[in-house]
């Protein structure tokens, strides 16, 4: 009964909210040509293959059956609600999504857990591909959206931002920026010369923006012999491309590096200590051609190592599938997130430092609401900074109680 009550509450208040603030949903550009896609509360199925003439005709479905979650497709449809292989594809816009789920991180052993499915064995942090007791591949996951995380996702949207600005020449006009609602971020390219773009291209793109395949030996770094002495040369930090990347990477992780993060990429202690020790003169070399002569004991092949680790700091962590697939639904914005209560929000390019999701996508705001908490960590929205719970009755502000009841955390006290 009390899964039921928390399921009629949640209903409630996303009804009233679309009651309220209908207008903030968000028209995707030719309406007429997309598929939408819906998860409803009750039946918690998804509703796929709709289609919509008109702005006020999607605000009115939205309002009326009020789902947990609202899809759009990235792809343009001649008819949106025939059986996919009817639909008639007339392209794509680009989508990248950008997810703490696909980025380690060491806060999500404190807060993230797994329950396999078919044993019921338990654990903390990421969720494994197969269960360590039975060998199961389903599991019951809990994930938080902590400050950490968020952060960790702003990062790689501000890296991918600057490579489709830096390096494929898209105009920040070009590029959308959305917060999901939960514990990443939305990048969407509407151009007409992303519009026709098939899998495989799409998949080149990827393998760009995250650095994938990259032979460093094609990137600057070569060793010279001259009259029995031997010459290192590397990229430059002003070069464009992934020849500037690798420089620029590669800077940056000696500018704080360790000998224990040395050691782990497989250099020897003695060169692990004399980059450290002359760290000073392989940073300053860099207003010349580069730290790569510096070290006497250091090779190509012990380069290659410090460069590739320095593109991984450079590239973008993105979930490859949705940008690949172009007939993916994306989540709508200015819709509410049915895992957090919180909004997809979209803002300009130009913001992502500056946005705050646990601010700016605040749905709800007002009054206050009494639930028993079973397990939750310190979370916070706005100003205010709620938890740890376990196993208590608390009064929260209404976004702070939705919240945990979205994530199954909670149910509503009488």
């Amino acid at each position: 009964m009390a899964e039921l009550d928390n399921t009629l509450f949640i209903r409630e208040m996303f009804s009233k909210f679309y009651s309220e603030n209908f207008n903030r949903i968000e028209i995707p550009k030719s309406i007429e040509n997309r598929e939408f896609g819906f998860t409803l509360f009750r039946e918690n199925v998804m509703i796929r293959h709709k289609s919509f003439s008109r702005a006020d005709d999607l605000r009115d479905f939205i309002k009326k059956s009020v789902p947990s979650n609202a899809y759009y497709s990235s792809a343009y449809y001649n008819m949106p609600e025939a059986k996919m292989d009817e639909k008639g594809w007339l392209g794509s816009d680009l989508f990248f999504d950008i997810d703490a789920d696909h980025i380690p991180t060491k806060c999500n052993k404190e807060h993230d857990s797994w329950i396999c499915k078919s044993c019921g064995f338990k654990g903390r942090g990421r969720t494994p591909e197969k269960c360590p007791n039975c060998g199961n591949e389903g599991f019951e996951e809990k994930t938080w959206p902590c400050e950490i995380c968020l952060e960790a996702a702003k990062l790689e949207t501000i890296k991918l931002i600057d490579i489709l600005l830096e390096d494929l020449g898209f105009s920040a006009d070009e590029i959308k920026c959305s917060f999901s609602g939960h514990r990443g971020y939305h990048i969407c390219i509407e151009s007409e010369e992303v519009l026709g773009l098939d899998t495989f291209a799409r998949k080149e793109i990827v393998d760009y923006v995250t650095g994938t395949g990259i032979d460093v030996t094609l990137h600057g770094l070569n060793e010279v012999r001259s009259r029995g002495s031997r010459i290192i040369t590397g990229p430059s930090l002003g070069d464009a491309g992934w020849r500037g990347r690798a420089a620029r990477g590669t800077y940056d992780f000696l500018l704080t590096a360790t000998i224990e993060d040395l050691r782990s990429l497989g250099l020897r202690k003695d060169i692990a200590i004399e980059i450290i020790e002359k760290r000073e003169a392989i940073l300053e070399s860099w207003r010349g051609g580069g730290p790569w002569s510096v070290i006497s004991g250091l090779g190509v092949k012990s380069w290659e190592k410090i460069i590739l680790h320095g593109l991984s700091l450079q590239s973008a962590r993105v979930d490859t599938v949705v940008t690949v697939d172009v007939h993916r639904l994306i989540r709508l914005p200015g819709t509410l997130h049915g895992k957090t209560g919180l909004l997809k929000v979209s803002f300009p390019a130009s913001r992502i430092e500056e946005f705050d999701p646990l601010k700016e996508a605040v749905a709800f705001k007002g009054g206050e609401v009494k639930i028993y908490v079973e397990e939750a960590p310190e979370f916070r929205f706005g100003d205010e900074v709620f938890g740890p719970f376990e196993r208590q009755v608390v009064a929260l502000p209404i976004q702070a109680a939705l919240f945990l009841l979205c994530k199954g955390a909670a149910r509503v006290v009488d």
